[in-house]
């Protein structure tokens, strides 16, 4: 039994004034209506959703003067709210609370006893809130999962920053049971880390959709405040244009036949009553029907020169489940399918108008799952079990993929593992540890269908004392001695590293190689933690080239730069340029350009630099560029030259310099400013 404050001396209930609360409903109305949206049913959809949620708010306002409940504490719940708020509050919590017992009916759209349309109502379009990244999907799940008085309670706690005890007392007068549980339960929502699920980008679950380089992941209060869940800022998408037009062609020619049926029935002995068959689809239909999917024979893979997901068979134990395919093909087909929808960067995150080609349908963890591919777009459908909870679809840009980079699908998330759909040319997969290059790799076991046991992901955000990466080998029918390593950064499909090493004098340059020999892997283990930076990004390929070699002052041995260019599926690169002093230790930044064709064959010259201290206790600017170089200079606080590729400078302390590299032809290249 909760306790209840006493009312303050002398109040007393007062009625609640028609007038007063409309204006209480129009100065709140978006506040309001957010309230509901996060606490009605996912299974209704968003479209309806934000139908419902306005249509509940729009119809609180009472048609006559309604008793006020008395106020109790000083300034009563809520943060700066009337009691005309408060009340309206209470009931649209109650219409919220009686549509989630029956949301099949939410919202009609004719109300029959007045013969008037029902509003809000919206005639050929499909209006939806903005996605949000893989924060907002990932709390959108779990607010899925639990029930109608812990989704209000988190709200409440949330959106109207009330304490627990007042929000208790608001679910009690809304008629939730057990409102003190349901406060419980939504603060178990609010602990950080409650709904977060490590190696995912919020959502989406691949959502693609990953915290950009520093910054944090939201916490679940954060995420409830994102556009995600703001049924007034909404986009707006037509229904199936051919569809209806099909629909009212049908209509049309069925009352034509109905007429002629209709005559004709007066001659027939049984009166007309012989069964009409259906005929076959047609229109938008075909975009959705199982037989309109490509297929490739099961041993394509071995004798084509497009080693690609061109060449993937379709596999797994539900490839003639009909009604999955076509729930699949029209969530991707369908812009306004009311499910979870996340495209990663430069993705579309609806069907393109190409054939898809199916490559997996089958049930992984507890979840059925269909992953297609257009020629351009790889997309994953998933859906829970008999009906629970809310079916998902997430792309991902594919153009181009080769051997290694279509060698592998993320098919299923979990907390710290995914499961992997391995292409049907790999012959060896293992796993190890990038930061241990010297141990052995473990036995990565798959089975007939290509699925992988779940596969260790290095976690966001922890003290990176492992980087879990997978080692593929490609079958000998296609590439013989080929093995190659794949990350897992979030995406749909792992990114591939690659090793360039320093270029001796007099030959030319080579072209990354596969990162599994022992300097390769040397390497990688100092600089993989820098990886934890390009999740969410649409990474396809990070390639570790290590462009000079320099001398450290004082004789404390030698440094090593490396520039690390992580290439994205839509084209532009991203490098960080990286010191790597004497010893073992992890590499520091010298920096991080975006959008640039620096360190790819098409920016050989590059220059950077950073600060050093000896082991006297000397500060040092130290710099050094690629092969190229035929002089550096420092400007700035610091101003020094040095003929050649490597430059150190003592430092007084006064920050960084710019560093400029020139070339023979008398070009000059720049460090990224710091």
């Amino acid at each position: 039994m909760s306790l209840r404050r006493p009312l303050l001396t002398g109040s007393r209930p007062r009625a609640l004034d028609v007038e007063r609360a409309e204006a209480a409903l129009m100065e709140h109305y978006a506040r309001l209506v957010r309230l509901v949206y996060v606490t009605l049913p996912r299974g209704l959809g968003r479209h309806r959703r934000v139908l419902a949620a306005h249509g509940v708010v729009q119809r609180a306002l009472p048609r006559r003067a309604l008793s006020l409940p008395a106020q109790r504490g000083p300034g009563g719940p809520g943060r700066g709210t009337s009691a005309e708020y408060r009340a309206l509050r209470t009931r649209v919590l109650r219409a919220a609370l009686a549509q989630d017992s029956r949301p099949r009916r939410v919202p009609r759209p004719w109300d029959r006893r007045a013969g008037l349309p029902l509003l809000p109502t919206v005639w050929g379009l499909r209006v939806f809130p903005q996605s949000g990244g893989t924060e907002e999907m990932v709390l959108d799940r779990a607010l899925a999962e639990a029930d109608w008085p812990t989704r209000t309670a988190f709200a409440l706690l949330v959106l109207e920053e009330l304490p627990g005890e007042e929000t208790a007392d608001v679910l009690r007068a809304a008629g939730a049971d057990r409102p003190e549980a349901a406060v419980l339960s939504a603060r178990r929502l609010l602990a950080p880390g409650a709904v977060a699920e490590p190696g995912a980008e919020d959502g989406a679950a691949d959502t693609g959709a990953g915290a950009p380089p520093g910054t944090d992941v939201k916490a679940p209060s954060a995420a409830l405040l994102a556009p995600e869940f703001d049924p007034c800022l909404l986009h707006a998408r037509p229904t199936d244009l051919l569809r209806r037009r099909h629909r009212v062609r049908t209509a049309v020619t069925a009352l034509v036949l109905a007429a002629c049926a209709g005559g004709v029935a007066l001659s027939l002995p049984d009166g007309g009553r012989h069964p009409v068959t259906a005929g076959q689809r047609s229109g938008p239909a075909a975009a959705v029907d199982a037989d309109a999917l490509l297929r490739t024979p099961a041993d394509a893979w071995a004798d084509t020169a497009r080693v690609d997901f061109t060449a993937w068979p379709a596999r797994g134990g539900r490839t003639e489940d009909r009604p999955l395919l076509e729930r699949a093909l029209r969530a991707w087909a369908d812009p306004s399918w009311p499910g979870r929808r996340s495209a990663e960067p430069g993705a579309a995150s609806s069907g393109t108008g190409r054939a898809p080609r199916l490559l997996y349908a089958g049930d992984v963890d507890g979840r059925a799952v269909v992953v297609l591919h257009d020629g351009l777009t790889t997309v994953r459908y998933t859906e829970p079990p008999r009906g629970e909870g809310t079916p998902e679809l997430h792309s991902a840009l594919a153009d181009g993929a080769d051997v290694t980079t279509a060698a592998a699908v993320v098919v299923s998330r979990e907390k710290g593992s995914v499961r992997l759909l391995l292409a049907p040319w790999i012959a060896e997969a293992g796993t190890r540890d990038l930061l241990a290059p010297g141990s052995e790799g473990d036995v990565l076991n798959r089975s007939a269908s290509g699925l992988t046991d779940p596969v260790p992901v290095p976690s966001p955000g922890d003290d990176c004392t492992s980087w879990p990466v997978v080692r593929l080998a490609s079958s000998p029918r296609i590439v013989e001695d080929h093995a190659f390593l794949l990350t897992d950064l979030g995406g749909l499909s792992p990114a591939h590293l690659t090793y360039m090493p320093l270029t001796p004098p007099g030959e030319r340059p080579r072209p990354p190689r596969e990162a599994t020999g022992p300097d390769a892997l040397a390497g990688w283990a100092r600089t993989a933690c820098r990886l934890d930076g390009l999740r969410g990004h649409g990474v396809r390929a990070v390639n570790h080239w290590v462009f000079a070699e320099q001398k450290l002052p004082e004789r404390a041995g030698g440094a090593t730069w490396v520039c690390a260019r992580a290439d994205t599926w839509r084209g532009p690169g991203r490098v960080e340029y990286l010191f790597l002093g004497a010893g073992r230790g992890a590499a520091r930044s010298a920096g991080v350009r975006e959008d640039t064709a620096e360190c790819s064959r098409f920016g050989q010259d590059v220059v950077a630099g950073t600060d050093w201290r000896a082991p006297s206790g000397q500060s040092y600017v130290l710099a050094a560029g690629s092969r190229s170089v035929v002089r550096v200079e420092a400007k700035g606080p610091l101003k020094a030259t040095a003929d050649g590729p490597f430059l150190a400078a003592r430092n007084s302390g006064n920050g960084l310099p710019e560093v400029i590299g020139r070339l023979p032809d008398g070009a000059e290249v720049r460090s990224v400013p710091r």
